[in-house]
């Protein structure tokens, strides 16, 4: 699959010169701005290049940890099923899988809006299974 990179270097350039930081928090899921990438790694996608991820850590309030979400089924030691989120999670009964292995720093520029948040235990098991990984 062929990638659109002219455009998201324009959508990137706008984000990085025009965009203020929203207010954020761990445990909060996002849709996020984050770009036609390259490979493996998650891109975003729709003319915004978004996709939803999860806070993992708070840095400062410029710099943060993000984990991707998917809503297709996977399972294993690089995936944490977590609960619906948002109304249309709810509604169609399809929880988000959160994908360990792809996590990342980003600015928080990058953050567009807020989803929701995972529950407090979720996020708990989250990062012990993330530390587990890291092992």
């Amino acid at each position: 699959m062929k990638k659109d990179y002219k455009n998201w270097m324009g959508l990137k350039s706008g984000i990085h010169n025009n965009k203020i930081r929203p207010f954020f928090h761990e445990r909060e899921v996002w849709f996020s701005s984050l770009g036609e990438n390259v490979g493996y790694e998650q891109d975003g996608s729709g003319g915004n290049f978004r996709r939803p991820v999860l806070i993992l850590r708070k840095f400062n309030n410029e710099v943060i940890w993000i984990l991707p979400l998917t809503r297709t089924d996977k399972t294993g030691k690089y995936y944490f099923r977590i609960s619906p989120v948002d109304d249309k999670d709810k509604t169609d009964g399809r929880a988000s899988v959160v994908i360990l292995s792809q996590i990342r720093l980003v600015d928080a520029k990058r953050l567009q809006y807020k989803i929701g948040d995972i529950k407090e235990d979720e996020f708990i098991k989250l990062k012990e299974a993330l530390k587990a990984l890291l092992k």
